[in-house]
């Protein structure tokens, strides 16, 4: 049953093969027998998800469609607000920082009708493209023996999804933090453009970078996702000036006379063989399906590589939000995180402020560059997960290795683009490959529409770990 599309579940919901009652014992069932050695979850929440269960069930009984995604389990990092629950973003600091109302998110997800399984691990103060949180532990990646890392910072939604112990997880992306876990973990991940999704009651991280996004089996998971929880919020003032629209309807369009670029400049460089060649051979899939594929160097992500040095942006922002705990409490948080954040302490206002105008005159640039431009194709990282302890062997074996992961990422949330990852390979030793697909701002009905092509024309993204 875990491995079953959410359309597929829903379906049959309604056609009472399976109620909403079951289908969530079967994920908590789950949850308790494989989640020891997961470690996906922090928090889970089996009172609140069956209350849920049977209220959809209710409805249905009745005769009443309570919507496309009613009755389906999902799971929320820890940065995401959930009534009664606390929000620790990653560390034993926040333990009582108990919310009083659920995230806009969480909010939006709950009126569709879904079900809260509980609240997953993240790395600290989701700073880091590892996964790894020296506080709380460390989620295993389920496609490896040995315990490898799954991914940072959204760790735990990813290896919910990759191992069965939700359908569903929300996640947030402030460099890569939805679609490293999804690259490392085999599964999909949404990062949205800011301003697409509320980031109301979600523990930030860089108010100028953050988004929400969704972590799924499939693209069209994905999606279902992202027409529940878009549109306006008043608590966000990013989201004013982007009405709803509809990313469904155009899903299934494919991409004949598409037009693709196969990345041929900074985002190929220093990538592991493997996973280049694996993300090159994309270019013939969708070369197949009848778009029009080139290769090109698109330099503004070159720029954008070149414009944040130490991650000035997020660092500074980052401490801004974390002052109080650094400064008070430093001996107790995660020493690697700490000291990342404490880069922000050394910002100079002028260099912030450089760094912001840069940005917005790259945007500029690559949505001009973009105009003949539907989709950018390049590997998600540069390396496939790792053994935690060669990961954390030291401080530069972890620096290198977050560098590794976040590289290409981050250049789109610089860029401020909207991007998929997608599995598109294993490497020979069994680990997932991400591909990663750019589309311009508040384009993601394209990046949606070229992700599902791609998904109905290969089969890694329906691969399922074996969990011991």
């Amino acid at each position: 049953m875990h491995t079953r599309s959410i359309a597929d579940l829903a379906g049959a919901l309604r056609r009472h093969e399976l109620t909403a009652a079951a289908l969530t014992e079967h994920y908590l069932e789950r949850i308790e027998r494989l989640d020891p050695g997961a470690h996906a979850y922090l928090l889970p929440c089996p009172a609140q998800a069956r209350a849920a269960a049977r209220a959809v069930d209710t409805l249905i009984e009745a005769g009443v469609d309570p919507g496309p995604l009613a009755g389906i389990p999902f799971a929320v990092k820890d940065l995401f607000d959930v009534r009664g629950l606390a929000t620790t973003a990653g560390t034993h600091l926040l333990a009582d920082n108990v919310a009083d109302d659920d995230s806009a998110a969480v909010t939006r997800l709950r009126r569709a009708g879904m079900v809260l399984l509980g609240k997953t691990h993240t790395v600290q103060f989701a700073y880091s493209g590892i996964g790894i949180n020296h506080d709380q532990g460390t989620p295993r990646n389920p496609w490896a023996s040995e315990h490898h890392v799954a991914g940072g910072s959204s760790s735990g939604s990813a290896v919910a999804v990759a191992a069965g112990l939700a359908p569903a997880a929300l996640g947030s992306d402030t460099g890569g933090s939805v679609r490293i876990p999804a690259a490392l973990c085999g599964i999909t991940g949404l990062k949205t453009t800011v301003g697409r999704v509320s980031r109301a009651g979600v523990y930030p991280l860089s108010p100028t970078l953050d988004t929400v996004g969704p972590l799924t089996r499939s693209v069209v998971d994905a999606a279902q996702l992202l027409q529940a929880l878009h549109g306006p919020d008043l608590a966000d003032p990013t989201t004013f000036r982007h009405p709803p629209q509809d990313f469904l309807s155009t899903l299934d369009d494919g991409v004949a006379v598409t037009r693709i670029v196969l990345e041929d400049g900074v985002l190929f460089e220093d990538v592991d063989p493997e996973l280049a060649a694996a993300v090159r051979d994309t270019g013939e899939v969708f070369a197949g399906l009848g778009a029009h594929v080139e290769r090109r160097d698109i330099p503004e992500a070159r720029a954008a590589r070149d414009l944040n040095p130490r991650g000035l942006i997020i660092a500074a922002e980052g401490y801004d939000v974390n002052r109080r705990l650094l400064e008070g409490h430093i001996d107790e948080l995660d020493p690697v995180v700490a000291r990342r954040l404490l880069h922000g302490r050394e910002a100079l206002a002028h260099e912030y402020l450089a760094a912001l105008r840069d940005r917005h005159r790259l945007q500029a640039r690559i949505q001009e560059r973009l105009r003949d431009v539907d989709a950018i194709l390049c590997p998600t990282t540069l390396l496939p997960a790792r053994p935690v302890a060669t990961v954390d062997a030291d401080r530069e074996s972890y620096r290198k290795h977050n560098m590794a992961y976040l590289r290409n990422t981050a250049i789109g949330n610089l860029l401020n683009l909207c991007a998929l990852s997608v599995p598109c390979g294993f490497t020979a030793e069994g680990l997932p490959i991400g591909l990663m697909i750019y589309a311009k701002p508040f384009d993601e009905a394209t990046l949606l529409r070229v992700g599902h092509a791609y998904q109905q024309a290969s089969d890694w993204h329906r691969r399922t770990p074996s969990i011991p």
